[in-house]
């Protein structure tokens, strides 16, 4: 029998602050989030929409070395434009913070020390690259090379992007420095890992056993990395652009972005609610719902739900849509390239067409696998289903309202066979729509409920020819 709940904490996946967010972004996260939330508030259900920047991680500190600024400029700038995005789009979050706030800081390093505390964590000792030049450690990001698979210049030292092979710092050939250019040096650094093979038996239970209602693509995922077996996860790294590890010998150390980010949904929803935040993160009858995009999929279902049960008084996720992603005329999008749609350049070409693309990314949403979005299936979706089926039925039932009945909507007369043949048809819509976006089956959805503007359409290309004050209405 399926649990009820109190109510619903909903989240959406924190962008980082290091660029705006474009329609891969929209399709595959803030979109279908924020039809949900709608859904069960037209319900007059409990939830909270918790959104925010992850404003922590190198990619925000490579592109202030760039330009030249710090990574709180970095922050500041594109935290403003996709906050001001969202609102503009109409993403109805209940809240939209960031990392950098004082509540975060507060929440993350007393997360980590609760862990701590606990003996949650184990200590080890590593070799790292260093750069002699630039005196620090580098992190992934910082290390370019020779890719050892497609052998392309220019390969990070966790992923090659020509090829899109997953990579450790150490596989790559020539390494360099992408600070100083010179060649880094391995140097013994300690870190605090969360030993994620310590819980490898209740997330399989959990995950493979308990939730194999789980959209495939997430599910089949899971059971990937739970077969391989889990591997300690290092929850600190040698930056100075972060949250500082709350330790006396942790001098140059932060907390890891993928452990400080996730837990930015919780200090957001405390910052939003002082006093009574908890009820959303630890009451049992409180129901949690990610969603994600697929390259996330791991930290929400695996990661996440670790440090939240070693934490212990926290609730786990009820349910993590993740979708797949969404391609540009047949390119992956790249913000290297500059190969998006970008949200604010959006809304400024198209003023007043924030629920056009919309419905384009909601009947192409790329739910169960990586799809394409193109200018011309924008066009004939605007043109022919928007305008043609929508537009119409709204046009034509208001003209002919106006024609034939004053303006006013007639009492209902008797009906004729034809008439309740009709209304048979789309009986069941609301409840299918429902039944769909109880499953988080969006793209269904929304087709199912424009059924309703093409059977009043044929409604009324059927009827039309006959006359206006015929039974069915008393005009």
């Amino acid at each position: 029998m399926e649990k009820k709940f109190k109510r619903t904490t909903v989240t959406s996946a924190l962008p980082y602050a290091n660029g705006p967010v474009h329609i891969g972004h929209l399709a595959g996260v803030y979109v279908p989030a924020d039809i949900y939330v709608r859904y069960l508030r037209l319900k007059k259900e409990d939830v909270l929409f918790i959104g925010g920047s992850d404003e922590h991680g190198v990619p925000i500190t490579i592109r202030a070395k760039k330009e030249g600024v710090t990574p709180q400029d970095i922050v500041d700038r594109f935290h403003s434009l996709i906050k001001k995005s969202f609102e503009e789009f109409g993403i109805s979050f209940d809240i939209y913070s960031r990392t950098t706030s004082q509540t975060h800081h507060q929440l993350a390093s007393d997360f980590f020390k609760t862990l701590y505390e606990k003996g949650e964590f184990i200590e080890k000792t590593s070799e790292q690259y260093y750069d002699e030049e630039a005196h620090q450690f580098l992190a992934d990001r910082y290390i370019t090379g020779e890719c050892p698979h497609c052998h392309s210049e220019g390969a990070y030292g966790d992923q090659c992007e020509k090829c899109g092979t997953s990579l450790s710092p150490t596989d790559l050939i020539n390494p360099k420095s992408a600070i100083s250019g010179s060649q880094p040096v391995m140097r013994e650094t300690k870190h605090w890992y969360l030993p994620l093979d310590k819980h490898e038996g209740w997330l399989r239970k959990w995950i493979l056993e308990d939730h194999k209602e789980w959209r495939p693509n997430v599910y089949g995922q899971c059971k990937s990395w739970l077969d391989m077996g889990l591997q300690p996860r290092a929850v600190s790294r040698d930056l100075d652009w972060g949250i500082p590890v709350p330790l006396k010998d942790a001098e140059g150390k932060v907390l890891y972005v993928w452990f400080d980010a996730p837990i930015g949904y919780i200090s957001n929803t405390k910052e939003l609610l002082p006093d009574s935040w908890e009820t959303w993160w630890k009451d049992p009858e409180s129901r949690l719902i990610h969603f994600i995009g697929k390259d996330n999929i791991v930290f929400h279902c695996i990661v996440f739900p670790a440090m939240l049960k070693a934490e212990g008084s926290y609730i786990l996720p009820d349910n993590v849509p993740g979708n797949e992603f969404l391609n540009l005329e047949g390119d992956k999008i790249s913000t290297s390239r500059n190969w998006a749609v970008w949200l604010h350049e959006y809304l400024a070409d198209f003023p007043g067409k924030q629920d056009v693309l919309r419905y384009v990314l909601t009947a192409n949403a790329p739910e169960t696998k990586d799809n394409d979005f193109t200018w011309k299936d924008f066009q004939a979706r605007n043109n022919n289903e928007l305008v043609a089926v929508y537009g119409n039925f709204v046009n034509r039932a208001m003209v002919l309202t106006q024609k034939y009945f004053d303006s006013c909507v007639p009492a209902q007369g008797e009906l004729t066979d034809y008439d309740q043949e009709t209304l048979r048809e789309f009986a069941d819509v609301k409840a299918e729509v429902e039944k769909l976006l109880d499953v988080f089956k969006f793209r269904d959805a929304q087709k199912e409920a424009m059924n309703l503007a093409r059977i009043g359409n044929k409604y009324l290309a059927d009827t039309e020819l006959g006359n206006w004050q015929r039974p069915i209405w008393n005009a």
